[in-house]
Parts: structure tokens; sequence; C-alpha cells
């Protein structure tokens, strides 16, 4: 048997093996993790309780669903005055009756896709504590919604505005999409 020339440096030395630092693969040779049978507690479960960031997510989702019943209730209020309004402005005739039936329709419109945004916000926040990742999802888009919403309705729009950016952000997280992701028996 032949080890090669034993004054070469790179060649291997007789009587000892060449070996492969521990925990390390050889080159070019990828290491898969090792698999787990089903069953084994291979596996993470994930969080057991609601991060602090999903919590906050939540709680905006309350805000802005309080937002949108106060919008709500602004519209019925302008509503319930539209046709006080449309008298002390002097418009009469036929031309200023279908304006007037306009804009309250717009106003009607507005008022419930107001309180249907409530309504949905609600929804979803009672589901962060055992929904899906598809919870998150629509957070998400809901607070896109919201941004939108918060840009048209200034003076409480204001809060819908700045509470929807931080609830997109945290609905976001990793934290949140674990917590979402986690398994359930």
């Amino acid at each position: 048997m032949s080890f090669g020339d034993p004054n070469n440096p790179y060649g291997q030395q007789p009587g000892y093996p060449q070996q492969q630092p521990q925990g390390q693969p050889g080159y070019g040779y990828p290491q898969a993790p090792p698999v787990q049978p089903y069953g084994s507690g291979g596996f993470v479960p994930g969080p057991t309780e609601m991060p602090g960031i999903t919590k906050a997510a939540r709680i905006f989702l309350y805000v802005i669903a309080v937002c949108q019943v106060i919008v709500a209730g602004i519209y019925g209020y302008t509503l319930s005055q539209f046709d006080a309004a449309a008298d002390d402005a002097g418009l009469s005739g036929s031309d200023a009756q279908t304006f007037a039936n306009f804009g309250k329709g717009v106003i009607g419109f507005f008022l419930v896709l107001a309180l249907v945004f409530a309504v949905l916000g609600l929804v979803l926040a009672l589901k962060y504590g055992n929904g899906a990742n598809g919870v998150r999802v629509c957070s998400i888009v809901y607070g896109a919604f919201a941004i939108i919403s918060g840009i048209f309705t200034i003076p409480v729009g204001l809060i819908t505005l700045i509470v929807a950016i931080l609830l997109v952000v945290f609905a976001s997280k990793s934290a949140t999409a674990e917590w979402f992701r986690r398994p359930r028996h």
C-alpha cells in the first residue's frame, strides 16, 4: 500500500486518515437538514401567546372601526340637515330637487360604506385570536383602504390615516405572520 511521498506536505500522511471538521459538509455537497418523521416532535410550534405587535394591530383595527362609526354619524347628521340647508340656500325647482336628491344619495352611500367598513374592522379584530393567515392579509388590505378613507375624511380621517399606516406596518411584521401561521390543534 502506498501513501505517496512522505515529504509532501499536501499529501495524506500515513496513519492519519483525512477527516472533515465536525459539523461541516464536504466541499460542494450541501447537506439537507435531517428529516423528522411526522409526530416525532421535531417541529417548532410557534408562539403560544399573541405577540405585543399583533395585539397593537388588533387595537388599531378597533380604533379604525370607532373612527368609521364617528364618520358615519357625521354623514347621518349631514343627511338629516340636508333639506334645511337646501331651503336656506333658496334653491327651488325641479333641477334643485334633482340636485338635492343626488346629494342625499351620495351622502347616504358614504354613510352605509362607513358602517360596513366599521363592521368589517370589528370582524377582523375579533378573528385575531383564532384566525388564519387570511385574517392578517385582510387586515393589511383593510388598512390600505383605511388610508384612502382617512385622506377623504380629514378631520376624523387624520386619526384613521395614522392608525391605518401603523396597522399595515404591524400586520406585515414577521411576529404577526408567525402568530397567524402557528399550528392549531
